[in-house]
C-alpha cells in the first residue's frame, strides 16, 4: 500500500467512524424509544474527529483542520463531564445555579 493509498485509508476509516456515531445514536434512541446520546457516540466522535484531523493535516487544508480541531475539543470535554459526573458518591447531586 502506497503513502497516497494509506492516507485515504485513514480519511475514510475516520468517516465510517463519524457516520458509525449518528447511526449508532439513532438505534439507540429507537431501542430507548426517545433521543439519548450514548457514551460510544463521543468514542466515536473522539476516534472520527482524530483520524480526519490527521487526514486535514495530510492535505493541508486549513478549512478542514479548524473544523476538525474544534470538533475533537467539543468531544473530548464531554467525555470528560461524563467521566466526572461518573465519578460522584451515590446521592450526590450537583447545585444547580
Amino acid at each position: 500500500m502506497g503513502r497516497e493509498s494509506l492516507w485515504l485509508a485513514v480519511g475514510f476509516i475516520g468517516q465510517l467512524a463519524f457516520t458509525g456515531r449518528f447511526v449508532l445514536q439513532w438505534l439507540y434512541s429507537e431501542y430507548k424509544k426517545r433521543s439519548v446520546i450514548p457514551v460510544g457516540f463521543w468514542y466515536l466522535s473522539i476516534i472520527g474527529s482524530a483520524l480526519l484531523l490527521a487526514y486535514a493535516i495530510y492535505r493541508q487544508d486549513p478549512v478542514f483542520i479548524v473544523g476538525q480541531s474544534f470538533g475533537f475539543i467539543v468531544y473530548l470535554r464531554n467525555l470528560q463531564l461524563i467521566a466526572k459526573f461518573k465519578e460522584q458518591p451515590e446521592g450526590v447531586v450537583e447545585q444547580k445555579d
